[in-house]
């Protein structure tokens, strides 16, 4: 069971890190041309607008609902069942969302307000930023959409397809960078085209996977529908449950915008490195494990679902400790390496890394939850994910406003790990609680082997690491070879420790293993 679900991570996980490659260059091109000024900083608001209600209503609570829905629709009934599901769902989503969209591209600079008040002391900051909201917020539609398709196919076991899409936004904004913004009169403006873009783009591109399994039906619209009004029940309060690092990270961007500028860029480019591991890994992992927990839940499998989830935290735990660590460690060598040309200076790195050292430490906390909230989800439960949800949420406003004054930027970064430690640990209580999660064998024997190998590595780390100023005056292939050499070296002593230690890669595509 879990060598599927591992080479299916794996799939979706190499997907994800093309993605992610060329998510790197979109942003070395974009902190290239515009650097973290004024521009740069009203299009990531611009950009996080739509992207935040694609992770509230999409790919976060829309997806959460529908995929348990659907696989006990795949389970249990007729594909002609399935279909008209999947027409009324499509029916009112479109519907939906096209409605949320025209009130979106009206209400511009209504939304700036409430996003990023502190723009209103720049008119020309504030109209910039409408302006481009108005040509992103279509996104909202097109890859909803998408992510609706990506549910289905993610159902029936085609990972790869939807895990493969993002690749599209990445290409689009790149050639948006390089080709369009040269030849319009505001340059910036060029990248909120390449998100509209980019929309249309990977939603038609998942259309033919879907034609192919007899699932591209003509939308349609019956109010009373029984699966659509499930699904509904399921979503409302899972919006929260599901979102809250977004939401989180928007409340970050509001604050950030009474901050001197560049201080929404320095929050961007930090989470985008912690993105990175996030998203091939954390991600790639929920991504698989709700179909398997959802079919698990529908076929009345508690003990299979229970291994589920215990295989999946000790991939968290292995993978997610060595990650966070070399980000804070190499913090300033990889934001140097990547983003430390044209615009963006030295000064932007320093500051940058001061809240990606902060988002890192809340790397594992945050794998964590993408793996531990599947749990309630796959059982159709939102309520419980929801109320511990509002209590992580209003912990990170709270240790927002104590933590911004003296921390400025990196102190909201640092709020949002925290709270998500408490997101991860009420969620994990909740779990084993409820009887839903018991855990094997051998996780004591297991946490001293990882706690051994990542001690190794930073100790190697901190030997090899050089001065920052060296990474600052160094050429951009003196930078990357050394960055190289120490992402290498590290990964090499902590696998080694590991393996030294008796722990092996097949060990953990066993579910009760121990890890040794």
């Amino acid at each position: 069971m879990s060598q599927s679900l591992f080479k299916a991570a794996a799939r979706v996980g190499g997907n994800t890190l093309l993605s992610r490659i060329l998510g790197f260059v979109r942003d070395i091109v974009i902190a290239r041309a515009f650097g973290a000024g004024s521009g740069a900083d009203a299009f990531f608001v611009a950009f996080r607008i739509p992207n935040f209600l694609r992770r509230l209503f999409a790919e976060g609570a829309f997806s959460t609902a529908f995929v348990p829905v659907l696989a006990e629709y795949k389970s249990q009934r007729g594909q002609d069942d399935v279909r008209d599901l999947v027409a009324h769902v499509a029916g009112a989503l479109g519907g939906v969302l096209f409605v949320v969209t025209a009130i979106g591209v009206v209400a511009a600079p209504l939304i700036v307000m409430v996003f990023a008040p502190g723009f209103l002391g720049s008119e020309d900051k504030f109209d910039l930023t409408a302006d481009m909201v108005r040509i992103t917020f279509p996104y909202i539609l097109f890859i909803s959409l998408t992510a609706f398709a990506g549910g289905i196919l993610n159902t029936y076991g085609r990972f790869g397809v939807p895990a493969f899409t993002p690749v599209l936004l990445n290409l689009s904004l790149i050639g948006a960078a390089i080709w369009l913004a040269p030849r319009m009169e505001r340059p910036v403006v060029a990248l909120a085209w390449g998100v509209f873009v980019a929309g249309v783009v990977q939603l038609a591109f998942q259309i033919p996977f879907l034609k192919g399994l007899g699932l591209l039906v003509r939308p349609r619209l019956r109010r009373g529908h029984e699966g659509v009004s499930r699904i509904l029940r399921l979503m409302i309060p899972a919006m929260l449950g599901v979102s809250v690092a977004q939401v989180n990270l928007l409340v970050d961007t509001l604050i950030a915008s009474f901050l001197v500028t560049g201080s929404i860029s320095w929050l961007y480019y930090s989470d985008r490195m912690v993105e990175f591991p996030l998203g091939i890994f954390g991600i790639a992992l929920a991504t698989v494990i709700l179909p398997s927990l959802s079919r698990q839940h529908a076929t009345e499998s508690p003990e299979r679902f229970s291994q589920t989830l215990d295989w999946a935290l000790r991939l968290v735990l292995v993978v997610g400790t060595p990650a966070g660590l070399g980000l804070a460690m190499l913090a300033s060598p990889i934001l140097s390496t990547l983003f430390q040309y044209g615009e963006f200076g030295k000064d932007d790195v320093s500051l940058a890394s001061l809240s990606l050292v902060a988002y890192s430490s809340g790397l594992l906390a945050f794998i964590a939850v993408k793996v531990l909230a599947p749990g309630f989800y796959a059982r159709q439960d939102m309520r419980t994910p929801v109320r511990i949800a509002i209590v992580a949420m209003l912990t990170n406003i709270a240790l927002n406003l104590a933590l911004v004054v003296p921390l400025k930027h990196a102190g909201l970064a640092l709020a949002t790990s925290l709270s998500s430690y408490l997101n991860a640990g009420l969620l994990y209580r909740g779990l084993r609680q409820q009887g839903i999660y018991q855990s094997e064998a051998g996780w004591g024997t297991l946490f001293w082997k990882v706690a051994v190998a990542n001690a190794l590595m930073a100790a190697l780390l901190w030997t090899l690491k050089v001065d920052d100023a060296v990474w600052f005056e160094a050429m951009a292939p003196e930078r990357a070879l050394r960055l190289g050499g120490l992402i290498l070296a590290g990964g090499v002593v902590y696998g080694g420790t590991l393996m030294a230690l008796g722990l092996r890669p097949r060990q953990l595509l066993r579910p009760a293993d121990g890890g040794g």
